[in-house]
């Protein structure tokens, strides 16, 4: 799997707009340093979605302390917790 932190941004952004668009919001504006929460595009229930989508999609299972604004509040975030975890960066 490409773990290029673009690739697991863009990743990430497809699957947001995706949550966002059940809730009759579009999320194509957020950017890559935005806090996802923050943002108003998805609720908690689509927080934990995503949260849910990340794992699975790149395999891994992230412990209930690693559940932080730090790690997962935004796509680089998001990418950068990822890169670590698999040792990447």
């Amino acid at each position: 799997m490409n773990l290029d932190t673009d690739f697991i941004i863009a990743s990430i952004k497809a699957e947001v707009v995706r949550i966002a668009d059940g809730l009759d919001c579009d999320a194509r504006d957020l950017q890559s340093d935005e806090l996802i929460p923050a943002s108003g595009y998805i609720d908690s229930a689509g927080l934990l979605e995503m949260i849910g989508w990340f794992e699975a999609t790149f395999n891994f299972a992230i412990p209930a302390a690693d559940l932080t604004i730090d790690n997962l509040g935004t796509m680089q975030a998001m990418a950068g917790y990822l890169r670590r975890v698999k040792g990447l960066g």
